[in-house]
């Protein structure tokens, strides 16, 4: 039973001699091509998304450069660290980690203001959480002065966030407190 696979091979091999067809070889490549036919469509698909995305590009470039400036900014930095008056810069200009955070807090605080119901029983109440407010809006003016004249440090960028959350607990504050108001108006009306 036991005979070598090498030698049963060779045996079936000479044994065997399978011809084909004539024109078989022909044929193969002709349904070949008619399934996978070899075509410069791709090529010029090709041309086409270049020729797309540099349109693309070029319509990009000008919508950013719409003032006509020169897309290379040639200005020269100068060497005495003076800061330009005309654009101050703020907490959010120091890195995008810190805009996002400044963002937040402003668009909380500004949600906060916009939620606040004003009646003629809670106006003197608001009134005064505003003028607080308002002192912590003029603290962190004088901040971002302190910010541009000194140069950004750990200080000054803490205190300005630690201002921003005292404005938004104070406005949290406010609501809690006119929540309150609220409910005791709503007691004494279904007492009465």
């Amino acid at each position: 039973m036991s005979q070598d696979l090498r030698d049963l091979f060779k045996k079936d091999s000479s044994e065997s001699s399978a011809k084909m067809k004539a024109g078989h070889e022909a044929r193969f490549l002709e349904k070949l091509e008619k399934e996978l036919p070899a075509t410069k469509k791709s090529s010029f698909l090709m041309w086409k998304v270049a020729v797309s995305v540099t349109v693309l590009l070029g319509i990009g470039m000008y919508f950013v450069n719409q003032d006509g400036a020169d897309p290379i900014d040639t200005e020269v930095v100068g060497t005495d660290n003076s800061i330009d008056d005309a654009r101050p810069f703020s907490l959010g200009d120091l890195s995008p980690d810190l805009k996002g955070i400044e963002d937040y807090y402003v668009s909380t605080i500004n949600f906060e203001l916009s939620k606040l119901e004003l009646t003629a029983g809670n106006k003197g109440l608001v009134d005064s959480y505003l003028e607080q407010l308002f002192e912590l809006d003029e603290e962190y003016s004088k901040l971002n002065i302190e910010l541009n004249e000194m140069g950004p440090n750990d200080q000054t960028i803490n205190a300005l966030i630690k201002n921003l959350q005292l404005r938004l607990q104070l406005l949290h504050k406010l609501k809690g407190k006119l929540n309150e108001l609220k409910s005791s108006e709503n007691e004494q009306d279904n007492i009465i």
